[in-house]
């Protein structure tokens, strides 16, 4: 389960992704449109903005903006970010490799066989999605349903 803070990164990100290309937007924009706690969001927005993701600008025209393309953010990046390693398992994380404790071999336990299916297809699934993809898959939907 992904925390809420992930949740909330995405849902900033995505509302980043919405806005004019190269306008920014203030947090308490952010935070009303998405229903985001304020506070809470400038600690997303800070760990986003040191992950050289989003950047801020001060003054009249301030806010935060996409520093990357909407097209290259990936959930799989945001959610190993915020949350760290995305593997069910310890014996199966790409960034904190760990053997498990009571694990006789990795090559015969029939427990990681299945969950390395689930990391890889979850991976697959992440890593090839975008926040320019999830925004269009949306206004996509959103166009169908009106239609």
């Amino acid at each position: 389960m992904i925390s809420q803070k992930t949740r909330y990164a995405l849902r900033a990100l995505t509302a980043l992704a919405r806005a004019e290309p190269g306008s920014s937007m203030m947090i308490s924009e952010i935070a009303t449109q998405q229903s985001i706690p304020k506070k809470f969001l400038e600690q997303i927005l800070l760990d986003l903005k040191h992950a050289g993701i989003v950047s801020s600008r001060r003054g009249k025209q301030g806010g935060y903006l996409l520093l990357k393309p909407a097209d290259t953010i990936t959930f799989g990046e945001i959610l190993r970010l915020i949350d760290g390693p995305i593997a069910p398992l310890p014996c199966l994380s790409v960034t904190a490799y760990r053997k498990c404790e009571d694990c006789d071999g990795e090559q015969s336990c029939e427990i990681r066989h299945v969950f390395a299916r689930v990391a890889d297809a979850t991976r697959d699934v992440l890593f090839s999605t975008t926040i320019a993809g999830a925004v269009g898959d949306m206004k996509k939907s959103r166009e169908a349903l009106s239609a």
